[in-house]
């Protein structure tokens, strides 16, 4: 029997995390909150949080296969945070936006702040259309950008 093929996906975070470091970006992962996802919960919104990884942010940063790892202050108070590999929905350069989006592989249902239980329990039912999938690619220029200021955005190609 042979061994199921390691998705690209880890090793795609991991090029895309190196070349943010390389080019002195902020790299920002977007991550898709689940029962295995230990993040701060009055952080998550939506169901969804944004983790700032770079090195001056995060200690012992480990990017591997399954899971990434790291320990970071929120309001001044360390936590050890580990998201799955599968969560992970984009890794972007907080000054330019530049980056990539993914799929998200079966993400089990997302933790919720006690805030954010009370507002869906009291929700009416809605006849809005659920979000768009997801592209799989943004692309990444070859030659970076400057900084325009105001806040980045990820550019979506379908």
């Amino acid at each position: 029997m042979a061994n199921a093929e390691i998705p690209t996906k880890p090793y795609l975070l991991r090029a895309l995390y190196e070349w943010c470091v390389d080019n002195g970006y902020t790299a920002h992962l977007a991550v898709k909150v689940d029962s295995r996802s230990q993040v701060p919960s009055e952080y998550v919104r939506n169901g969804e949080i944004t983790l700032n990884v770079a090195p001056s942010a995060v200690h012992k940063l480990q990017m591997g296969n399954e899971l990434i790892e790291f320990s970071a202050r929120f309001a001044g108070v360390a936590r050890q945070i580990s998201v799955p590999v599968a969560g992970v929905y984009a890794l972007y350069a907080r000054e330019t936006g530049h980056g990539m989006t993914f799929e998200v592989d079966s993400v089990k249902p997302a933790l919720q702040t006690d805030a954010e239980k009370e507002l869906s329990n009291h929700a009416g039912p809605s006849n809005e259309p659920g979000p768009a999938p997801l592209p799989v690619l943004v692309t990444v220029p070859t030659e970076p950008t400057k900084p325009t200021g105001g806040k980045p955005q990820l550019r979506r190609i379908k």
